[in-house]
């Protein structure tokens, strides 16, 4: 047959017989008036009618379109204009029938006879529900993953899922997980003991907050046994049920069963949070649209909801564990409060970080009534950050015993901060970030009314004086610790008025201040109680905390009582170590001490005194110094080092400062530009 031959009408017609007996599309025929003259649709539950109910009826009479009015507005158009309407998504159900909805694409394309007489339309309906719902399914997993496991909290990624699957997925959604999960623990295994608790986590419906709930969000309680519920958590496989009145394991959880009538939820998902044959929690999924029915493409998509939550649950869980670890570390590792001396008020803010930074700081007595004040951060966050920074501090303790002038007590830390670089560096990949960190170390001496120090990659303190001003002072800062480059490091020494206010502080204040003079405004007042400035300071900042930790440490100054100290200056002679032991015995009966400390110091004077006279050179200088602990000194201009021996039996003399060693708490040697002066401690 030729390409341009007329095609018969026996081959129209059987063309026609074949489009509606065979083709996968359903058709309908409907005159101008738009009632049914012929119908072939493909799902048996349409057009389960006899034809005689079907037929020469209008099609809105016979079918619920979910848009009737859209759908005849689309035909008239195309009567109308005979332009055709292409794939239109339409919802179609027998009318009145109750049941789900189904989804079709429908067409409509205008018939006219050879004259141009209008006659009707033709209708085509293509079955898309499943198309549809495949579609469906892979948006809210889409939504799922996108807006699930932002956040590293247990809780919140549980909020995120019930905002991510009401409505598309769920009428109603609970999430519960097990309460020791919530905390950071370890999941228990599979399956779930009956006694074990699960924390309700969040909830969500589409009805909003108003609906009736079996358990407040944050309740705490155990599964019954005898519920689908507790039987996925037993097996881990998921659930499909349908709920009714007559439903007999309601009966084992009556606010639950109270809930779900109230709600007019019809069926239920439960799908178990689980990984590596530990449990987490349950996913718990309603539907109360009697439009809505749960099947077996549900189930599969709730089980790939609980498997990306799951991780996610999983991945808050582990970081909740090694922050809770590392702020654990981090509170043994510093001080439980500031220690306060005669000479020196401290208070502190210490805010940590969300993420867990490595902040830290101490305060602590050195000989001669002075105090050390600390700051000072390691890199990194977590555990690791807080491990280093229990390393430096016990450095620092290491250190300050050896009675170390500040620019050298950071260079000799600095020092070991490079030799455990270098350890680490050997670890395998994954291990602990390089040692790095920033330090203050300042050293407060009453006697003197000056505080000495200095930075180690630190910003310098801020000073405010008595009157109100305040003052950041140039200070020299060395290189960071850790690092093997970089100016030497240098101390700065500075004299302090009696009331004035020392605020050393970490980086991130700065941060989340409003501004940088935010500290300097808060000091204009240095009158004010130490941890009334600390509140004022917590108050002025903002809520963002993720660039380390806050800490601030303000000490206020003070001189040091003058008739808690003595000082004589001797002679090079061999009669000094007399004379000292009678301006000690005075000084002591004149304050006080008791009869035994008063003859344990005066040996220890007789001791140093003889040292300096035989090996020191002039002048020399006894000082008592009489605070927490009695501390006796003795200086001379001779900057070489004394040394404990053990003298031997026969030996007449080297048993000095062995004997101070004995009597005295603490004894050690300070050296200065005009010599050393060597010291002992006893408590009081």
């Amino acid at each position: 047959m030729a390409h341009n031959e007329a095609i018969s009408p026996v081959v129209e017609a059987a063309a026609l017989e074949a489009l509606f007996h065979q083709s996968a599309t359903g058709l309908l025929i409907l005159d101008a008036d738009l009632r049914i003259l012929r119908i072939n649709l493909i799902r048996p539950v349409l057009h389960e009618a006899p034809p005689e109910r079907v037929m020469g009826r209008r099609f809105t009479d016979v079918y619920d379109f979910s848009a009737p009015g859209e759908v005849e507005a689309m035909a008239d158009g195309v009567l109308a204009s005979g332009a055709p309407a292409r794939g239109r998504l339409v919802g179609v159900r027998p009318k009145g029938a109750p049941g789900p909805e189904y989804l079709f694409s429908v067409s409509v394309s205008r018939l006219e006879s050879p004259p141009g007489r209008i006659l009707g339309v033709l209708v085509e309906m293509l079955d898309v529900t499943e198309r549809e719902k495949v579609t469906d399914r892979l948006r809210v997993f889409g939504s799922v993953r996108r807006r699930v496991g932002q956040t590293l909290d247990v809780v919140a990624t549980c909020q995120e899922l019930v905002q991510a699957v009401v409505p598309d997925l769920a009428d109603i959604a609970v999430v519960e997980v097990v309460d020791a999960v919530v905390r950071g623990e370890d999941a228990p295994l599979s399956p779930l003991g009956r006694e074990v608790p699960l924390r309700r986590a969040a909830i969500g419906h589409s009805g909003g907050e108003e609906q009736i709930q079996a358990h407040p969000v944050g309740d705490v309680r155990a599964l019954p046994f005898t519920t689908p519920y507790a039987q996925t958590l037993a097996d881990l496989k998921p659930r499909l049920v349908a709920l009714g009145p007559d439903t007999p394991w309601l009966a084992a959880d009556p606010p639950r069963a109270e809930a779900i009538r109230a709600s007019g939820a019809h069926s239920l998902i439960t799908a178990p949070l689980t990984l590596r044959g530990t449990v987490l929690g349950l996913l718990s999924l309603y539907r109360t649209d009697q439009a809505d029915v749960y099947d077996n493409g549900d189930i599969i998509l709730a089980l790939a909801v609980a498997a990306h939550t799951t991780l996610s649950i999983d991945n808050a869980r582990r970081y909740t564990r090694e922050h809770t670890i590392a702020l654990t570390v981090q509170r043994h590792v510093l001080p439980p409060r500031p220690a306060t001396r005669t000479t020196v008020e401290t208070a502190r803010l210490c805010v940590p970080s969300v993420v867990g930074g490595g902040g830290g700081y101490d305060t602590f007595a050195l000989p001669g009534a002075r105090t050390a004040l600390v700051i000072g951060e390691a890199a990194g966050q977590g555990i690791h950050a807080a491990t280093t920074l229990g390393q430096i501090r016990t450095a620092i303790h290491s250190l300050a015993a050896l009675d170390l002038e500040p620019d050298e007590l950071l260079a000799r830390l600095n020092d070991t901060a490079i030799s455990l670089v270098q350890e680490r560096a050997a670890l395998p990949p994954g291990g602990p970030l390089p040692l790095t960190g920033s330090c203050v170390y300042a050293v407060y001496d009453p006697l003197a009314q000056t505080c000495t120090i200095a930075l180690a990659g630190h910003p310098p303190p801020v000073i405010a004086h008595p009157d109100g001003r305040t003052e950041i002072p140039h200070l020299p800062s060395g290189p960071p610790l850790g690092s093997a480059e970089g100016p030497p490091f240098a101390a700065t020494t500075i004299p302090v008025a009696d009331g004035s206010v020392l605020a050393f502080y970490t980086a991130p204040l700065l941060h989340t201040a409003p501004a940088p003079d935010t500290l300097q405004r808060v000091l204009a007042r240095p009158d004010r109680p130490l941890q009334d400035l600390c509140d004022d300071m917590l108050y002025r900042l903002r809520t963002d905390t993720r660039q380390g930790d806050v800490i601030l440490l303000l000490a206020r100054t003070h001189a040091f009582p003058a008739d808690q100290v003595a000082t004589w200056h001797l002679d090079q002679h061999p009669k000094a170590a007399a004379t000292a032991r009678t301006h000690a015995q005075n000084q002591l009966a004149h304050w006080g001490v008791v009869e035994e400390t008063a003859c344990t110091t005066e040996m220890i004077v007789s001791e140093l005194v003889t040292n300096a006279v035989r090996y020191g050179t002039p002048p020399l200088r006894l000082q008592l110094i009489k605070d927490c602990t009695l501390t006796c000194e003795v200086h001379d201009a001779n900057s070489l080092a004394p040394r404990l021996r053990h003298a031997k039996t026969v030996d007449e003399g080297g048993r000095g400062l062995f004997i101070v060693a004995q009597l005295a708490q603490n004894w050690g040697v300070r050296y200065s530009l005009d010599g050393k002066t060597v010291w002992a401690e006893q408590i009081l």
